[in-house]
């Protein structure tokens, strides 16, 4: 369902970020492998989400102190090539799920399109947006607004706007944090459908959902923010629950989790 450009990694070299005397992360190196999930675990505060703000060029450099650099394997910067689905949905209230998947399209309209009268909307990125609405079984709600649907379906809503952006690498910021279980399981399984060959960062403060989605997990955890070795899984996402595997890793990365944590409060 990929239309853009083909599977891209992602280099972070030496990147550092600096907020007054505070290092956030220094130094730190990280590879994306292309078309892969690479997950990232750590405690509240350490600097995960700005890690995926500096990748998408969102922090302004005049508040901080910004080090490293971060391309493509080509060398060209990548935060135009990125498309971001955060932990809320970010539906605007005043739109209907038609609309609001739409929203990018609309406010990158051109002048010459305006002036030439083209479809606010491509017919061919309509055609793939109502494609998507019936795969995440949704179509029949595109004219309902965001408070008529249930916290799972306004995710669904957000992963399909995420799609039509139609970016080759993707930054999640724990998009399924605030859902039920059942329905987290469903939207994880769904979103590594529907995400193939794209490139996925994915934060999240779970490590069962880290190990079933990644093909590689890395904890992030000190200050400033290291990584630790990746813990490089087997087969392809997502993992079956039976997985016996997974179970034991959830175990280890919980007890790291817990030792930060501890650490943090007794600081």
């Amino acid at each position: 369902m990929m239309t853009s450009e083909t599977s891209l990694e992602v280099q972070l070299q030496k990147v550092g970020l600096r907020f007054g005397e505070q290092w956030v992360f220094r130094n730190l190196s990280l590879t994306l492998p292309a078309g892969q999930w690479t997950c990232l675990l750590g405690g509240s505060g350490v600097g995960k989400t700005c890690l995926l703000q500096m990748m998408a060029d969102l922090i302004d450099a005049d508040r901080a102190d910004i080090q490293g650099v971060i391309t493509d394997q080509h060398g060209q910067s990548v935060s135009h090539k990125v498309a971001w689905m955060a932990q809320q949905d970010l539906l605007m209230p005043w739109l209907t799920v038609w609309q609001n998947i739409l929203v990018g399209c609309r406010l990158r309209r051109h002048l010459i399109d305006i002036l030439r009268r083209t479809p606010v909307v491509p017919p061919q990125k309509a055609a793939l947006a109502q494609q998507l609405l019936k795969r995440v079984g949704l179509l029949d709600k595109k004219d309902m607004r965001p408070d008529q649907l249930s916290g799972g379906q306004r995710q669904r809503v957000a992963l399909v706007r995420t799609l039509l952006e139609d970016q080759p690498i993707v930054l999640m910021d724990e998009p399924f944090a605030a859902l039920d279980a059942i329905t987290r399981l469903e939207l994880q399984d769904l979103a590594c459908e529907l995400l193939q060959h794209r490139t996925v960062l994915l934060i999240t403060h779970d490590p069962l959902e880290a190990l079933r989605l990644g093909h590689e997990v890395y904890h992030l955890r000190g200050s400033p923010a290291q990584l630790t070795d990746a813990i490089a899984l087997p087969d392809s996402p997502p993992r079956s629950l039976e997985n016996q595997q997974l179970m034991q890793l959830q175990g280890v990365l919980l007890n790291r989790l817990r030792h930060e944590q501890e650490a943090y409060d007794h600081a």
